[in-house]
């Protein structure tokens, strides 16, 4: 249905009941920069990132992922987008029109195939940012999310349908079947990638760090301060990128990568790779072995924010 209307990844918005803690968790060790805040909402900016902000954080009863939000390259594309969804039957949250988060902008909210709230924004100002130095270990920009599926391949049927993603590679396990399809809206190998899980929620937020070093330095730094350490550090296979994944405050998992892999989109053709294997979840063979633990950390909660359509 959708032709690529979407431009790259904007922002992935959580919500808490810890916020102090976790605004501490974000502003600090994990280096983004609080640029805005009001009344239990925090807006958090990558340093290297046009973005106004690439984590929103939200005061809450129950911790929940709020949204995530995608670039459109016009409002005229936002408009278009919106017709198509409406025509394929999606729901809508809002209307496309301007919004008053920071940087404005226009755009519109819906649900996914899962309940997630997605957002698409065009026209949104670019925000002053700088080039990230050598040995500076903080995130550049927000490199991709990664969501949990309790159907794999209902998904990524959908996001390919209604919002122009194309699959890059899957990971694929004798024992399970699909695991992972990397997805992706532009060269980027993925700006989303979808997980096969027990229930919908967040598996991971991944930030991109300067290079090899600065991923190091950042990843020890996390270690340092005690903070748990998932998986890592290591290297990809799909995607080629390094990997540390961390818990923050309340459980959600959080990736530090680099050098994630840029394809030729006219000539690539994606891989099946068998997750069994070590060198597929980690050429290095620097990173704990993956095993149920470790899968069941990005497992997450149950996200009990989507939205479940009632029956008809």
């Amino acid at each position: 249905m959708s032709n690529r209307l979407l431009t790259h990844l904007r922002h992935v918005d959580l919500a808490v009941p810890d916020y102090d803690k976790q605004l501490d968790f974000y502003a600090g060790v994990w280096g983004l920069s609080k640029v805005a805040e009001d009344s239990g909402i925090s807006f958090l900016a990558a340093e290297g990132s046009p973005e106004q902000y690439v984590v929103r954080l939200r005061k809450a009863d129950e911790k929940r992922l709020d949204l995530v939000s995608y670039g459109a390259g016009s409002t005229a594309d936002v408009d278009t987008l919106a017709e198509q969804l409406l025509a394929g039957g999606v729901q809508l949250i809002s209307q496309p029109g301007k919004v008053d988060t920071p940087g404005g902008g226009y755009g519109f909210r819906f649900f996914d195939v899962d309940g997630r709230t997605i957002e698409v924004l065009a026209d949104v100002e670019v925000r002053q940012h700088r080039k990230i130095e050598e040995k500076e270990s903080i995130p550049v920009k927000l490199s991709h999310v990664v969501l949990n599926s309790p159907d794999l391949n209902r998904t990524r049927e959908w996001y390919e349908t209604y919002l122009g993603f194309r699959l890059s590679d899957t990971l694929h396990s004798p024992h399970m079947g699909e695991v992972m399809h990397f997805m992706r809206i532009s060269n980027q190998h993925h700006s989303m990638a979808i997980a096969q899980g027990p229930h919908t929620a967040l598996h991971h937020v991944s930030f991109e760090m300067r290079g090899i070093d600065e991923y190091m330095r950042g990843s020890g730094r996390v270690i340092r301060a005690g903070v748990k350490k998932v998986w890592g550090p290591g290297r990809h296979m799909a995607g080629d990128n390094t990997f540390s994944y961390f818990l923050d405050p309340h459980g959600n998992t959080v990736e530090y990568t680099t050098e994630l892999e840029i394809l030729d989109e006219d000539t690539w053709h994606p891989h099946v790779y068998d997750f069994s294997q070590p060198e597929v979840s980690d050429q290095w063979g620097t990173a704990n072995p993956m095993n149920e633990l470790v899968a069941k950390e990005s497992f997450n909660d149950v996200d009990r924010g989507v939205f479940v359509a009632p029956p008809v």
